[in-house]
């Protein structure tokens, strides 16, 4: 059974870093684009970052471009989000997302891990 679980939410100031991480289990993860998306408290969930299979294609939804970089392990079989000058409106529930290449939606989806921004 295929599972991803998220970790490294946390509380942090504004302009400070967190890194999250995704380990996946019971799937080929090599086989799989990995994405990071979020849902910000009373929004809809939003796409944030993805990568393809072998790392080398990456896109980011424009508010975080040049300060989150997706990046991901598969000799690990995770998947990161480091976070940098983090602002209050990054604040949100952030999930790790799979999918499959064969198929056109994420399949597999984590629990979600909670980052809070102070200002």
């Amino acid at each position: 059974q295929a599972q991803l679980v998220e970790s490294g939410g946390g509380l942090v100031q504004a302009g400070g870093s967190l890194r999250l991480s995704c380990a996946a289990s019971g799937l080929t993860f090599s086989g799989y684009s990995m994405a990071w998306f979020r849902q910000p408290p009373g929004k809809e969930r939003e796409f944030v970052a993805s990568i393809n299979w072998n790392g080398r294609q990456t896109d980011y939804v424009d508010s975080v471009k040049g300060r989150f970089t997706i990046s991901r392990d598969n000799a690990k079989n995770t998947v990161y989000l480091q976070m940098n000058a983090l602002k209050p409106e990054d604040t949100a529930v952030y999930y790790c997302a799979g999918k499959d290449l064969r198929f056109a939606a994420y399949g597999y989806w984590g629990q979600g891990t909670q980052v809070t921004v102070s200002s």
